[in-house]
């Protein structure tokens, strides 16, 4: 589904310099795969995110969607191309202001559907995440799993084909991140949605993930099936994050 060739993303610093934050990457997502993409911080998770988002685009190399390269998205393509991806954000990014049920409808009234349809969907996501009855009650009023269970529904909306997941649990105790994880993996077994997750965390790449990508500094160190990386762990900062999953 995702093919990545030779990514890599520069930046230019106050001074005049450069700074490279992701350095000739290579790699593959698939239909369905729940990848994770994993390093400790600045190692280039987020940018990463930020790129298969259509948020940012390469100093060098390509992100394809199934053969189309995102670069040459404009216009109507590109504005299609948003539509096919959910965001999940670490600190929930939700409307304050509005009711669960309006947080999770809102991105289906930037995309003009008619008021029975939005309805019908808010209740169905709403369903999904197991929060029917907090569809009136307001953010504040929310714990903290249940936030990131809004915001999941919010970022399903508009049936997107590909979810990025920003640190989805890190700000949640262990119990919630487990209810949050199993939560993913339901969706991706039920909708068939491809999801891309980065974390800090091996804990959650071993419970949720099937494919997995290690980013130190900027380069991939590792990359496959859990597996796999598991079994030969390239690089010392694989062994690392291992050895802290089996303590």
């Amino acid at each position: 589904m995702i093919e990545i060739n030779h990514l890599t993303k520069e930046f230019v610093n106050t001074d005049g310099t450069i700074l490279k934050v992701l350095d000739d990457i290579s790699f593959q997502i698939g239909q369905g795969d729940v990848y994770g993409i994993i390093g400790m911080s600045g190692a280039g998770k987020s940018t990463m995110l930020r790129l298969i988002g259509l948020l940012d685009t390469p100093t060098s190399g390509s992100i394809s969607i199934r053969g189309k390269d995102l670069a040459s998205l404009t216009g109507k393509d590109k504005i299609a191309y948003y539509k096919t991806v959910g965001t999940v954000f670490q600190g929930y990014n939700l409307l304050m202001q509005k009711t669960v049920s309006e947080n999770v409808a809102f991105p289906l009234k930037l995309s003009r559907y008619d008021k029975g349809e939005v309805a019908e969907r808010v209740a169905e996501l709403l369903k999904l995440v197991g929060l029917s009855e907090k569809a009136r009650a307001y953010p504040s009023q929310l714990s903290g799993g249940q936030k990131q269970r809004v915001a999941i529904a919010r970022a399903l909306a508009t049936r997107p084909q590909l979810l990025l997941c920003d640190e989805p649990t890190s700000a949640l105790d262990s119990l919630t991140t487990d209810s949050i994880l199993s939560l993913l993996a339901d969706i991706n077994r039920t909708l068939g949605v491809t999801i891309v997750i980065i974390t800090h965390e091996i804990d959650v790449v071993r419970k949720i993930c099937n494919k997995v990508a290690v980013l130190e500094g900027g380069h991939l160190v590792d990359n496959g099936t859990i597996q796999d990386v598991l079994t030969h762990q390239n690089h010392e900062i694989t062994k690392n994050f291992f050895r802290k999953g089996e303590n």
